[in-house]
C-alpha cells in the first residue's frame, strides 16, 4: 500500500463491498477518508467496521444519496465548509435495477446514479481537487461498458428498459465521461481515470427487501473477485505514484486496457458531457 499519510480522500458507496474495501485500505495507508453512504444505519455499521478492520481513527461518514441532486450539492457544500481540498474522490457506488425505476429527479436509476449523480458530484468538488498537490478522480466503471450505448433520445430507456442496456449505457457513460473530464482539466494536476474491477461478488444486484439474488450469488460465488481483489485498481489509481501523470486512461487488473471504440469517441464524449450538463443544471466554462 502505498503511503496515503495526510491525503483526503472521498469513496463514495463505502458501506459495503469494494468501497468498504478501498475504504479500509486507503485508511490503513495513511489517507483520511471520508465514507460517502446513503443509509444512515447501513453508513454507521460499516464506519464501525473500517474503523475497526483499518486500525485507524481518521474515517468519517457524511451521507450522500446519489440519486437526488440536492443531495449531492448538500454533500458538497458540507465538503467544502469543511476541508480546503480533496486529494482523491473516488466514484465507486453504483446501482444494479432488475425493473425499471427512476430517481427522485426523474431518471432511470442507473443512468441517473451510476453517471449523472458521479457527474454532479465531481464537478462540484473540483475546485478542492484542484487545490490538492495532485488530485485525482477514480472512475468505477465496468467490462459491461462494451455491450453499452448511450440513448441520448430516450435516456430514461422508457422506451424498451432491460436491465444489461441501463447499466451498460451507465457504465459506458463513466468512461465517456472520464475521457472528457481529463480532456477538460488539461493542463491541470488533477488526472481522471476509469477501471474495471473484475466480477466482483458484492451485494450489486441484490434486492435488499426480497432478497432477489441472493440465490445466484451463492452458485456463482466462487467464480467471483473478493471484494478485496476487486478494490486494488481502484486503491492502485487512488494511492500509486506511478499514475501520477496518468489521465484519461482505463484500467483493468492495473494495468491500461483498451476499450470499445465507442468509449473512445470524443464526438460521444462531448455530446454526453452537454447532455449532462443540462440535466444536472450545471455549467461550466472550462473546454469551450
Amino acid at each position: 500500500m502505498n503511503d496515503m499519510t495526510g491525503k483526503i480522500i472521498i469513496v463514495t458507496g463505502a458501506n459495503s463491498g469494494m468501497g468498504l474495501a478501498t475504504t479500509v485500505e486507503l485508511a490503513k495507508g495513511g489517507g483520511h477518508v471520508v465514507m460517502a453512504c446513503r443509509s444512515q444505519a447501513r453508513g454507521e455499521a460499516a464506519l464501525r467496521q473500517a474503523l475497526q478492520e483499518s486500525g485507524s481513527s481518521k474515517i468519517e461518514l457524511m451521507i450522500l444519496d446519489l440519486g437526488s441532486f440536492d443531495s449531492i450539492r448538500v454533500f458538497a457544500s458540507d465538503f467544502k465548509a469543511k476541508y480546503d481540498r480533496l486529494d482523491v474522490l473516488v466514484n465507486n457506488a453504483g446501482v444494479v435495477t432488475l425493473k425499471r425505476e427512476l430517481t427522485q429527479d426523474g431518471y432511470e436509476t442507473m443512468m441517473g446514479v451510476n453517471h449523472l449523480g458521479h457527474f454532479l458530484l465531481t464537478n462540484e468538488l473540483l475546485e478542492p481537487l484542484q487545490r490538492a498537490r495532485q488530485g485525482r478522480v477514480v472512475n468505477v466503471s465496468s467490462g459491461a461498458h462494451k455491450v453499452g450505448s448511450i440513448h441520448l433520445d430516450d435516456s430514461n430507456l422508457g422506451k424498451g428498459f432491460n436491465v444489461v442496456k441501463g447499466y451498460a449505457q451507465s457504465k459506458l457513460a463513466n468512461i465517456l465521461f472520464t475521457k472528457e473530464l481529463a480532456r477538460r482539466l488539461q493542463p491541470t494536476k488533477v488526472t481522471v481515470n476509469a477501471l474495471h474491477p473484475g466480477a466482483v461478488s458484492t451485494s450489486i444486484g441484490v434486492n435488499r427487501d426480497t432478497g432477489f439474488g441472493k440465490a445466484v450469488h451463492k452458485l456463482l460465488g466462487p467464480f467471483f473477485l473478493t471484494a478485496q481483489e476487486g478494490a486494488r485498481t481502484a486503491i492502485y489509481l487512488a494511492s500509486s505514484p506511478e499514475v501520477e501523470h496518468v489521465t484519461g486512461e482505463y484500467y483493468v487488473k492495473c494495468k491500461p486496457a483498451k476499450t470499445t471504440e465507442k468509449a473512445r469517441d470524443p464526438k460521444l464524449a462531448a455530446r454526453l458531457w452537454a447532455w449532462s450538463e443540462q440535466q444536472v443544471g450545471w455549467k461550466s466554462d472550462k473546454g469551450r
